[in-house]
């Protein structure tokens, strides 16, 4: 199974685009499950100081960690760009699924990153903090992370993607995740 994570909880964001042509990118050249977790759609009851400990898990971590974390044997992180670096969301994912289930969540599982911002550098900072991130729970990330800038210029008025140069790279990428 595959794991595609729109990086923001922001409600109705341009990463929630990306994240789901990603996913249907991928789930056309593969016959694995590929799942979308959208960080805008998940509860936050788990964010609270007793989430450090294994007594103070909330369900819904629990049920997330199970359902999209666990039985994924790859992830795809689309991370738009904050104040320079990946969204809190993403971080405070990662830091409560690592209390329960270390292991089998992070270990030697595969990554690929997506940058994507309004301005010219795709968030290249923000997916090199998060490799490193990755690095540390043990996830192995692919090499070739791909930016994507000025994403206001590469979709129409109903936020769709329509650029046909960034659609054939995303296609690429997700080819690449699924031979890495």
């Amino acid at each position: 199974m595959i794991t595609v994570i729109s990086g923001t909880n922001r409600k109705n964001s341009e990463c929630l685009t990306f994240a789901r042509q990603y996913q249907e990118l991928l789930q056309n050249q593969t016959s694995e499950p590929v799942k979308l977790l959208a960080l805008e759609d998940i509860p936050h009851d788990w964010f609270h100081a007793a989430m450090y400990s294994s007594s103070g898990i909330s369900q819904s971590l629990i049920e997330l960690q199970e359902e999209y974390m666990i039985p994924a044997e790859r992830f795809v992180y689309i991370i738009p760009e904050y104040n320079g670096g990946f969204p809190g969301a993403v971080k405070l994912l990662i830091d409560g699924c690592s209390v329960r289930k270390y292991g089998p969540t992070f270990k030697g599982k595969k990554a690929a990153l997506v940058g994507i911002a309004s301005g010219r550098a795709g968030n290249l900072r923000g997916m090199d903090h998060l490799c490193g991130v990755l690095h540390h729970v043990g996830t192995v990330v692919m090499p070739n992370k791909l930016p994507i800038s000025r994403i206001e210029e590469l979709m129409d008025t109903n936020g769709k993607i329509v650029d046909e140069a960034t659609l054939r790279v995303m296609e690429a990428h997700g080819k690449e995740l699924l031979e890495f």
